[in-house]
Formats: C-alpha cells, structure tokens, sequence
C-alpha cells in the first residue's frame, strides 16, 4: 500500500508532520495529522467507513484524533484499519502507534487493586480498629445491604452511599464501624464521610499508603440482642484517577447484598461485568455481562445470601 507522502497533493509541510508523527505518535497526533494531510472533514471520513460497512460517530472519530479516547472495541479497531486505507497510510501504522499507547497507558495507569493490596489493607484495618479499642466484631449480623457507587465524569470513583438492615446479636451494641478502601492513588485525607440517617460521625482514622478510611457510626440507642436497626451513611471521595471496579468482601454468609454502579452520562464505559472470587488469591469466575441503562446509565447485581469471598462489578473504557 502506497506512503501517504507519495501523493502530490499533499503540502510538504504537511508531509514532514504526518512523517514525523507516524514514526513516533502518539496515536492521536498521527491520526490528526494523516485527516489534514488527506484535506476530509469528519463527515467524509464518517462516509468512506459507512461505505466500508463500518460504523463510527463524528463524535468518536473527533474524541480519537483529540486523545480524549482510545478505539479499543472490535468495531472500533476495524474502524482505524479501514482509516490506514480511507487516508492512505502504511498498513499498520495506526494500529501499531494505538498498540504502543495501550502499553504506555498500562505502564503510567495505577494497577488495579491486587490481592497484596487486599492484604496490606487488611493488616492496616486490624491496626485502625486496635487504635480505636474496636474488637473485629461489631456485634453486628448484616440482614440486607444496599450500597450505591457514583463514577464521575473523569471516570472517578467520585462516591458511594450504603444503606444497612442490621440485627444485634449480643446486647449493648451502639456503633458500626463504616470501611471505605479507595481506588490506587487515593488520599483518604481528603475524603469526607456523611452520616446521613440514624446515626453520627465519631471517631475516623486513615492510612494514606493503602487507602482506607476508617469511622465510627453512632447510634443514638444501644440494641438488645435480637433487635434490628437501619442507618445510612455517604463517602465522598474522588481523589484517585480512573476506575475501573469496585469491590466488596465478604467474612461470614450473611444476608442480602445489592450493588449499584451509576456513571455520570459524559463518561459511560463501553461494557460492565458483575465477578466473583472465592477469596482475594483466588481466580475472578461467575463473570457475567451488565446492561447500562439508557435512561440512568447504571448497572447493578443483587445476591440474595452472600457467601464469604469476593463481589463485584468491573468496567471497560473505550
């Protein structure tokens, strides 16, 4: 397939930059310049790939050469291989400077939570809950929980809100204690958490180099052994970069567990999947695909009996 620098009609200056842009990127930048270099409005480049029987968005294609996206999806890939032909560029060239961003993005982006992470947060939550005389047990059986995340418009965990059914199995229990475990470079320092129905903020502690934050929920009332109790408390957080799950573990089997995950609609990830894991170490299994609501652009999952391990749901960006 012939050179993009080859045509004649195409400015010189024009032709250094494109040159320049294909040997080094990013992607983005080469694509920018190889749509300048051909002289197409988006709409032309939106035509030839409709004719190609492949189908993109003028807003796609303009979020691409901008680098406020990446293609990732098949159709999308298609979609940048039909591009090296539609522009007139070395086969590859796209597809090889978008594989060396994905692998300089993987290099630069903070890992996801790993099963070391879970150990480390784990041993700093004994030590948080010592400082505060807390024993690991609350006194506390979960009936139902129901928790609902909020990702934001820069794909950050921006908060969540958990609402509790709990019963006492022992009596004089008059506080739960709330855990939040932020995303990878987080700082707990600056999130803040809300009591928001019956009960109120006590003593809070954080541990910046695992992301966990700590706080007391106090009730107004000490339960009985037998007796139920709702509360509801909020945490905002959005300190850390892009998400891409969130995670809940679980000791004993307890009750019911419902997640939300609700995305602001100017960053919608391209899929979602509810995982299941025995324990931290163990392979994620039960992996099974999301719909995202088109009204509410949220997903969630509901277990009717929770068993011990790990629950969650997972998103893809494009």
């Amino acid at each position: 397939m012939p050179h993009a620098t080859q045509h004649a009609d195409v400015a010189p200056a024009t032709t250094a930059e494109l040159d320049a842009a294909l040997r080094s990127g990013p992607f983005h930048v080469a694509l920018r310049a190889a749509i300048a270099a051909r002289g197409l409005p988006l709409q032309r480049v939106q035509h030839h790939l409709s004719r190609r029987g492949v189908k993109v968005g003028v807003t796609s294609l303009s979020y691409w050469q901008q680098g406020a996206r990446r293609p990732q999806r098949p159709e999308s890939l298609r979609a940048v291989r039909a591009l090296e032909e539609i522009l007139q560029l070395p086969e590859e060239s796209l597809i090889r400077l978008l594989a060396e961003n994905d692998a300089h993005a993987c290099a630069q982006r903070p890992a996801a939570r790993s099963y070391r992470s879970f150990v480390e947060a784990s041993g700093v939550l004994e030590r948080l809950l010592a400082e505060l005389s807390l024993p690991p047990d609350g006194g506390l059986h979960t009936l139902g929980h129901h928790e609902r995340v909020r990702i934001g418009a820069r794909r950050e965990l921006a908060g969540r809100e958990s609402h509790h059914i709990v019963r006492a199995h022992r009596d004089g229990v008059d506080r739960f204690v709330a855990v939040h475990h932020g995303d990878p470079e987080c700082a707990p320092e600056r999130m803040r958490l809300h009591a928001l129905d019956n009960c109120r903020t006590g003593r809070t502690r954080v541990h910046h180099d695992t992301g966990v934050l700590v706080a007391e929920l106090l009730f107004d009332t000490r339960l009985r052994a037998g007796d139920t109790f709702l509360f509801r408390y909020g945490v905002e957080d959005g300190t850390a970069g892009e998400s891409r799950e969130y995670v809940r573990g679980f000791g004993p089997a307890g009750g019911q567990y419902a997640l939300q995950v609700s995305f602001d609609g100017r960053a919608l990830p391209t899929r979602c999947h509810r995982f299941t894991q025995h324990s931290a170490a163990a392979p994620r299994g039960g992996r099974l695909e999301l719909p995202i609501s088109a009204r509410h652009h949220s997903v969630h999952l509901v277990e009717p009996r929770v068993r011990t391990g790990v629950l969650g749901i997972g998103w893809d960006w494009e």
